[in-house]
C-alpha cells in the first residue's frame, strides 16, 4: 500500500533514535536535530497529490489534497503549506500522523475514563478514533473554524451524534462558558506553524486544570522547533505537578497531571489493561514506553496573558519568508 510521503511509517510508533539524548533523556538539541514532519513547502507535494478543494475562511486558507486513499487537510500560511490532519478514506481507525497516535497515551494516566474533551478539531482523527473505542463515553471536540468542521464532515468521515459532539467555538471561551469536567483533555489547536498565544498561557492552563476531574490528565501536541517551545514547557510546569514527554515523528506530545509522577510499572500495567479490554489499533503498552523527560533546563518564566510575544511571532513570519 502506498502512503502519503509526509506520513510516519504506518507500521507503528517506533521511537526514532535521533530523539534520544544522553541516557534516553530528551534534550532541546535532540528535538531540534530532526525535521518537522508537520511542515512542508508547496514544492514538496508529490506529483500525484491532487488539490480537491480550497476554502478561505475567516481564520485560514484551507487546502485539501488527495493521494490514493489518503486525504490531507492543510492550512496555507505565509506562502507555505502546513499539514493539519490526514485520513485514510478506507480505514477510519488509521492514524497516519505519528503524534496523533501518541496523544492516546493520556488514557494510561487516569484510572477513570468517563468523558473526554479535545480542543482543536482539525480533521477530527484523534477524537474520532477514541470515540470508536469508547462508544458509550461522550467525546466533545471544539473547533474555532466552522469551515474546518465542514471539511472534516465532507472528507474525513466524521459526524456528530449523541456521544460525539462538535462545538464551533474558541477553545478558551468554551472552557469559560462550560463548567463540565473531563477525565482527559486533548490540546491540539494549531494555526499553521504556531498555537494561538491565548491557548499557551498560565491562565489558560489553570482554566484547563479546573476542568479536569480528580486524577484527570491533559495531552498536548507541541512542535519543538518553535521559539516558544521552552516557554510553553515552563508554563505547563508552573501549573501542573508533572509533565512527561513523548517524541512523536517530529512533534512532541506532552502529558501534564497533578500528584506524584506515574512510575513506569503502574503506567505499563494500566496501558496493558486498557489494551486488553479495548483492543486499540495502536498498542498502548508500546506507546507509553516512549516516555521521556527533558534533559536540560528550560526557560523559567511562564507565559502569561499580560505578556504577548508579538515581536517573536513577527520574527518567525519574516524568517519563513526568507526561506522562499
Amino acid at each position: 500500500m502506498k502512503h502519503h510521503p509526509l506520513l510516519a511509517d504506518p507500521g507503528g510508533p517506533a521511537l526514532p533514535t535521533d530523539f534520544r539524548g544522553a541516557g534516553g533523556a530528551l534534550t532541546r538539541r535532540s528535538f531540534l536535530g530532526v525535521s518537522v514532519g508537520a511542515l512542508l513547502s508547496g514544492s514538496a507535494l508529490a506529483a500525484d497529490e491532487e488539490l480537491i478543494e480550497r476554502l478561505d475562511s475567516k481564520y485560514n486558507t484551507i487546502l485539501v489534497y488527495r493521494r490514493g486513499d489518503y486525504v490531507t487537510l492543510t492550512f496555507g500560511y505565509n506562502r507555505r503549506i502546513y499539514t493539519e490532519s490526514v485520513a485514510n478514506t478506507k480505514d477510519e481507525l488509521e492514524l497516519p500522523v505519528s503524534y496523533t497516535q501518541y496523544m492516546t497515551v493520556a488514557l494510561a494516566y487516569t484510572s477513570n475514563i468517563d468523558s473526554m474533551l479535545e480542543i482543536g478539531f482539525g480533521g477530527g482523527r484523534t477524537a474520532w478514533y477514541l470515540q470508536q473505542y469508547f462508544p458509550d463515553i461522550p467525546v466533545t471536540s471544539v473547533e474555532l473554524d466552522g469551515k474546518v468542521v465542514e471539511i472534516a464532515k465532507k472528507y474525513f468521515g466524521v459526524y456528530p451524534h449523541d456521544k460525539f459532539h462538535i462545538k464551533e467555538k474558541d477553545g478558551r471561551i468554551f472552557l469559560v462558558q462550560n463548567k463540565e469536567k473531563y477525565d482527559v483533555i486533548l490540546l491540539d489547536a494549531y494555526r499553521g506553524p504556531f498555537v494561538p498565544f491565548h491557548l499557551m498561557t498560565e491562565e489558560f492552563y489553570r482554566l484547563v486544570r479546573s476542568r479536569l476531574r480528580e486524577g484527570g490528565v491533559i495531552a498536548q501536541n507541541v512542535e519543538p522547533s518553535t521559539m516558544l517551545f521552552d516557554a510553553s514547557v515552563a508554563t505547563l510546569r508552573s501549573v501542573f505537578d508533572q509533565v512527561d514527554f513523548f517524541p512523536a515523528g517530529g512533534n512532541v506530545v506532552s502529558v501534564a497531571y497533578d500528584g506524584p509522577r506515574r512510575d513506569a510499572d503502574s503506567l505499563q500495567a494500566r496501558a496493558t489493561a486498557l489494551q486488553q479490554s479495548h483492543g486499540f489499533r495502536y498498542q498502548l503498552p508500546r506507546l507509553v514506553q516512549g516516555r521521556r523527560q527533558l534533559g536540560e533546563p528550560v526557560a523559567r518564566e511562564p507565559l502569561t496573558d499580560d505578556f504577548a510575544p508579538v515581536e517573536t511571532l513577527r520574527a518567525i513570519e519574516k524568517h519563513n519568508e526568507k526561506w522562499l
